[in-house]
């Protein structure tokens, strides 16, 4: 919305340079206007109509981009992509490897489990499972239909955070409309996504700090004032950090990897260690795989931020 050094933002469009694009001035508007009011709720189902909005405005913008790219396959004016990644430099890999922690990032919902599963209708284990299946079957079909008509737009020009290309001229028919609903469209998905996360959050803090308290449910004032501190440190971080990448980065190569594979494979082999639910060897051999490959991914994640950082300062 406000835009950067290196592209042109929504309010620079509609309104020219002004007061009204400064990057903290936005965020502050956002967080008052549209986060507080959906994080202030107590409970996770009050955010049902929000989820599904949410998931519906990423499948609109999938389907833009998909649009387009069909047009311009048909009409000829896509090249042909790069198939191979580059591996002619040391930068190159490590630039290949920092990417799955961010990846990891992007399928780390594990610590929603339990809350939604407390207020699940009808809850019973296996009904918890297939919703977790068609989240994952869902954010896959999401994440590899906006990467493909992504890398077909914009080819080797695509950025690290492709909303950043819809800035110019796709070369379609009302490709400024276009423009505007990708990214306008996304910024909502993104404020209709954050009250859930800050929901297990608020929730977290709250078991630590306030251990043997009743239930954020019951104290309506506690859940308020925790609310405020928690989206006032938020705040704080994300107009301090430059780049959401950096931080991305760090939390995928660590937090994101443990809640993912390092904390449920050591669940799984814990266990397996109950002669009543003794793992089979392929389960065991499974949770090893996961622990080894999370430990490497970890390291080889947090050695590659700390380097592109460095190359970056030099």
């Amino acid at each position: 919305m406000s835009g950067s050094l290196h592209h042109v933002g929504v309010f620079d469009q509609w309104l020219g340079h002004g007061v009204w694009d400064h990057r903290r001035l936005v965020i502050l508007v956002v967080l008052v206007l549209l986060l507080a009011p959906l994080c202030a709720l107590d409970k996770i189902d009050s955010l049902t109509l929000t989820s599904a909005a949410s998931v519906a405005l990423a499948i609109v913008f999938v389907v833009v981009c998909f649009t387009v790219a069909a047009i311009k396959l048909i009409e000829g004016k896509i090249e042909p992509p790069k198939m191979v990644p580059d591996f002619s430099s040391e930068k190159s890999i490590l630039d290949l490897l920092v990417v799955i922690p961010i990846m990891a990032n992007a399928y780390v919902c594990h610590f929603n489990v339990q809350p939604i599963y407390n207020e699940l209708e009808g809850r019973t284990p296996q009904k918890m499972y297939r919703v977790g299946r068609i989240t994952t079957v869902l954010c896959v079909a999401v994440y590899a239909c906006t990467a493909i008509s992504g890398y077909l737009l914009f080819g080797s020009g695509t950025e690290s955070d492709v909303l950043t290309n819809f800035d110019e001229d796709l070369g379609v028919p009302f490709s400024t409309a276009l423009d505007y609903i990708v990214r306008v469209g996304y910024i909502l998905h993104l404020v209709l996504v954050f009250p859930v996360l800050h929901f297990s959050l608020r929730q977290t803090v709250n078991d630590l700090v306030f251990e043997g308290s009743a239930p954020l449910t019951e104290s309506r004032k506690r859940c308020l004032a925790m609310t405020v501190v928690l989206l006032g440190l938020i705040y704080l971080g994300s107009t301090m950090i430059p780049n959401i990448w950096t931080a991305f980065k760090f939390t995928g190569a660590t937090t994101a990897v443990s809640l993912g594979f390092t904390f449920p494979a050591l669940v799984a082999l814990k266990l397996g260690q109950r002669g009543a639910e003794c793992l089979t060897l392929k389960e065991k051999f499974l949770a090893w795989l996961m622990l080894v490959l999370a430990i490497i991914v970890s390291i080889a994640g947090v050695v590659g931020n700390i380097y592109s950082l460095e190359s970056k300062s030099d």
